[in-house]
């Protein structure tokens, strides 16, 4: 039988009300609130930094294939969108490649090279053009990027943003005058739906004048987004930019997971593309916003520190007021021939219970909070600020699992250092004590 977590049980399970309880409860209550805030914390900034890379992601793709040469011109080269893997890209499923055993990004064994499969593969493929110009309406001008677009668009995610209108027609014969601008455009502006406005465009020198019609207006949220970009027909920024009707400005391409971006990446640099084209992550093509984002996981990361620490103190308060009160107790213990270690390990187990409680309650309110967040959405955010005008949450099993094991591992191991008082209580001293 385990006789110190026979007695620790014994004790934790005891009705007796002393000052001890006091400080028990107010460990408990430290130790939940503990989590609870490490637990919103961390379902608070996945939950953003998703929020807010789904947007990007869902606006631009995750990989961009164009001319190798784009990044060296100031001015958009064509590539022909008669290509072997266009549309048939979208079939790619799981991906093998080989790379060396890793644990936390640190490289374990770089001469033997592992096997290993993508988590999923290519969703979609769809053409895209750009042209910049400048918005003239009778009191108003400014500046825009038109993208252009074409039958291939995924407008299952562009939907939910789209607060008026509806989605641009593609003529068989001659390209739309449809437009879809942000709302903030259209504030600015002072356009409404079907308001007709003139882009005037710079071409060797020369302004090209287009008149456009406001088919819809949408809203990503996406502030700088919002305000530079515009959607229309594919064939206007081939008109404008005196292209072939097979010449775009590149393709998006989407995939099943965001893990295996860089490998997809890889993959088709490597494995698909023809020599003149060149594959590049919309990570790498606007590296800022991924670096801020980058950024709340060291807030996310000194959060949790913070919260373990208070925890410590808590429970190594609260261990020494334990130990003091059980004199008389642990003077017995060692009169019958206990050693030091097996009374200490009576008190570890103590604030291990101690320590579960405050761990249960903590769950309960942290999950209940994000529950009721996700459900009722009662935090808002300012949307210029953060891109979103709702805190999101998003909760994750396996990071719970380890937040709690990690808090109860941690606490008790810092515990066995201010356990040590028992080894200075003499049991002969300890039986006089009252």
């Amino acid at each position: 039988m385990n006789t110190p977590y026979f007695i620790a049980r014994k004790v934790a399970l005891g009705g007796q009300q002393s000052f001890s309880r006091l400080i028990i409860r107010i460990a408990i209550v430290g130790v939940a609130l503990s989590m609870t805030v490490m637990i919103a914390s961390t379902a608070l900034i996945r939950g953003f930094k998703s929020e807010i890379t789904t947007k990007i992601f869902g606006f631009w793709g995750h990989i961009h294939i164009t001319d190798i040469d784009i990044n060296r011109s100031f001015e958009e080269i064509p590539v022909e969108n008669s290509q072997d893997f266009y549309p048939a890209i979208d079939t790619i499923e799981q991906i093998q490649y080989r790379s060396p055993l890793s644990f936390m990004n640190f490289e374990l064994d770089e001469d033997n090279l592992r096997l290993y499969e993508t988590k999923g593969g290519i969703r979609h493929i769809q053409l895209f053009a750009t042209k910049k110009g400048i918005i003239k309406t009778k009191e108003n001008i400014e500046g825009i990027i038109l993208k252009g677009i074409w039958k291939d668009f995924d407008w299952e995610f562009f939907d939910q943003y789209l607060e008026e209108g509806s989605v641009i027609e593609f003529p068989d014969t001659t390209a739309s005058e449809q437009i879809l601008i942000s709302r903030q455009t259209a504030n600015r502006l002072k356009l409404k739906l079907n308001d007709k406005f003139i882009i005037i465009f710079v071409k060797d020198k020369q302004q090209l004048k287009r008149r456009f019609s406001v088919g819809g207006i949408y809203k990503t949220g996406l502030e700088e987004y919002d305000k530079s970009f515009a959607l229309v027909d594919l064939r206007q920024i081939q008109k404008l930019q005196g292209w072939k009707e097979n010449q775009v400005s590149g393709f998006e391409v989407f995939i099943d997971d965001i893990d295996d971006l860089e490998i997809i990446n890889e993959y088709l640099y490597a494995e698909v593309l023809p020599q003149n084209l060149f594959s590049e992550t919309i990570r790498n093509k606007f590296p800022s916003i991924f670096e801020w984002l980058e950024l709340q996981n060291i807030n996310e990361i000194v959060i949790i520190l913070l919260m373990i620490l208070v925890s410590i103190i808590n429970m190594t308060t609260a261990l020494m007021i334990l130990i003091l009160e059980r004199t008389n107790m642990i003077g017995t213990l060692k009169s019958l021939g206990s050693t030091n270690w097996e009374v200490r390990k009576i008190f570890l187990y103590y604030a291990a219970y101690i320590i579960t409680i405050g761990l249960f309650w903590g769950n309960v309110i942290g999950i209940g909070l994000c529950w009721l967040q996700d459900k009722f959405q009662f935090i808002k955010l300012s949307e210029e600020d953060y891109y979103l005008a709702v805190a999101p949450v998003e909760l994750n099993f396996w990071i719970i699992l380890l937040l709690n094991v990690g808090t109860l591992l941690l606490t008790v191991i810092f515990l066995i250092v201010p356990s040590l008082l028992v080894t200075s209580i003499s049991p002969v001293k300890a039986m006089r004590f009252k």
